[in-house]
């Protein structure tokens, strides 16, 4: 059954979500919802493919979909990998906690990467 309707769905609404966050300054969280839009829109287009992926590396799912990527934005897809894990738990970094290391402009940037990826996915599943 294919849900790739669905997987874009909740990746808009996480996208969604990022912005308010980041409307409140809550820049950490706004990383990791983008991460998590990016994640979910590359996931559906698994679905379209009928491709199994697991895991949360938007890079190496991407490596498994049989179609072509522009390079900017699998370079957008590694700066999300990065929001997965240490933007939710202080034993990511040496001290501190997560709200400590994230910027606005760290937030400004996911969400336009993430944005970019599920546009991109949005017009695969609609071709």
């Amino acid at each position: 059954m294919d849900r790739s309707k669905d997987w874009l769905q909740q990746s808009k609404r996480d996208l969604e979500a990022a912005k308010k966050l980041y409307k409140e300054k809550i820049y950490e969280w706004t990383c990791f919802l983008a991460q998590q839009a990016a994640e979910k829109a590359v996931k559906a287009l698994c679905q379209k493919y009928k491709i199994e992926c697991w895991g949360h590396s938007i890079t190496i799912i991407l490596r498994h979909l049989p179609i072509q990527f522009p390079e900017e934005l699998i370079n957008y897809a590694r700066v999300l990998d990065r929001y997965y894990i240490p933007t939710r738990y202080p034993n990511g970094f040496e001290s501190g906690a997560p709200m400590d290391y994230y910027t606005e402009k760290d937030a400004e940037e996911a969400i336009r990467y993430a944005q970019e990826i599920i546009d991109f996915c949005e017009r695969d599943l609609q071709g």
